[in-house]
């Protein structure tokens, strides 16, 4: 019988910080990194489960460091057992009492544990030779209900409730896939937008993400409101008064900040303010967005676990749930936090401007189209266009609409080549 045999964590780091790509209000100088996991087994199918954590460069040993230490709930056990019933795994995992105290559930530990978990759902799409998206649009509400950790939720949605809403998506599936893969799922754009940027580059690729087809673009704001005032101006002029433009401050403001400082922007009509304090402050989000309404208010990305979304969404303090595939606990966890906007009604548009993050949330956008929202409307993934030549199944981005991926797993491994230039601090990239 199979077991697991090797854990293999590296650090890997992309120098972005060169050409300030990813910039913000909040990480000026980000190099783009991977706390990066591949899973193995000594089973004859030759097939290993890759995974990775995203950062911004510095402390990215740290996660690696964390993913390291989680070997010992791995190696040794049986493939089949494991992979069977990854929901019960990921409980275990996360819920050791003694890791719990270094969360519970959020931060470095949390995040290591979610790229375990996702390796591991990578191994087992690969073995079912699906997809992710498909392999879970593929299970039953039954099977789905048992990914998801109800901890402390069942004030909100019940296991019960959650098979009620994935029933009710049931009878459409066939008929959603089969649009998914013809016409693909909307994306929006942050290529423009990086606050590092001079005014003739934002403009220049703000046209260019209009005649690439993207009906949305998103530029980073919060450093200092004559510079945001100034870019606006440009990147609307630059795409016309029907392309909408959402905004981003990165966690920039201070509650009374954020409303004057959107006051400001208001003229330009900014589809959706992401981020505007931070995400720990589950009111200071509710009232940003009573202030600033209709503007619409975003988070996500930072949001530690499911139990801080279920909180955005009872205080009436979002209008877009921003999904992250390495901040929480693995896939089970993001589907906990897409049964609760669906829940609630909230549309799902996720984060993916970090390395190989737009790979791994398309599935999960994906899947929420077929088997649980049943939905497109004012839901898009969010596409840079940065680092997908380092994967082994790139996200691809036609007309504006993310092409379905087709090639067993969950997209999340890197080329081999491409890891071992990145591989930090000794690779070539770095010599330099």
């Amino acid at each position: 019988m199979a077991r697991f045999v090797a854990m293999r964590p590296r650090d890997i780091r992309f120098p972005t910080s060169r050409s300030l790509d990813g910039s913000d209000a909040m990480n000026p100088e980000p190099d783009y990194s991977a706390a990066y996991v591949v899973v193995a087994t000594d089973a004859d199918d030759g097939l290993e489960g890759h995974a990775f954590v995203f950062t911004t460069g510095r402390g990215n040993d740290i996660e690696v460091a964390a993913i390291r230490a989680l070997e010992p709930w791995l190696l040794g056990r049986e493939v089949e057992e494991v992979l069977g019933d990854l929901g019960s795994f990921a409980r275990e995992l996360t819920g050791d009492p003694q890791l719990r105290w270094l969360g519970p559930e959020k931060g470095v530990i949390h995040m290591a544990c979610g790229a375990v978990i996702n390796a591991l759902w990578d191994l087992r799409a690969k073995r079912e030779g699906k997809p992710l998206w498909k392999l879970l649009s593929d299970l039953t509400p039954e099977e789905l209900v048992g990914l998801v950790d109800f901890t402390y939720l069942t004030d909100v949605l019940s296991p019960a409730e959650a098979t009620a809403l994935l029933r009710q998506a049931e009878p459409g599936r066939a008929e959603r896939e089969a649009l998914l893969r013809r016409d693909g799922y909307p994306a929006y754009t942050t290529t423009p937008g990086w606050l590092g940027y001079d005014d003739e580059k934002l403009a220049r690729l703000a046209a260019e993400a209009v005649h690439d087809g993207y009906r949305l673009i998103k530029l980073k704001v919060g450093a200092a409101l004559e510079d945001d005032v100034r870019r606006l101006s440009v990147a609307r002029a630059a795409v016309g008064s029907e392309i909408e433009i959402a905004v981003d401050a990165n966690q920039r403001w201070d509650v009374p900040d954020a409303i004057t400082w959107l006051g400001k922007l208001a003229e330009f009509r900014p589809y959706w303010i992401e981020e505007p304090t931070s995400t720990d402050d589950v009111l200071g989000h509710a009232r940003v967005r009573e202030a600033v309404a209709p503007l619409r208010v975003a988070t996500g990305e930072h949001v530690h676990n499911r139990v801080m979304f279920k909180q955005l969404l009872q205080a009436g303090a979002v209008d877009v749930v921003q999904i992250d595939a390495c901040r929480v606990g693995g896939v089970g966890e993001n589907i906990a936090i897409l049964l609760l906007a669906a829940k609630f009604g909230v549309p799902v548009c996720p984060h993916a401007g970090g390395v190989g993050l737009c790979e791994l949330v398309r599935h999960l956008s994906m899947f929420d189209y077929v088997a649980v929202s049943g939905s497109q409307d004012g839901r898009f993934i969010e596409y840079v266009d940065h680092l997908h030549e380092h994967f082994v199944d790139p996200a691809v981005v036609e007309a504006g609409r993310y092409v379905v991926p087709t090639m067993p797993g969950f997209s999340g491994e890197m080329l081999a080549a491409s890891l071992d230039e990145h591989e930090y601090p000794g690779g070539p990239a770095w010599r330099t």
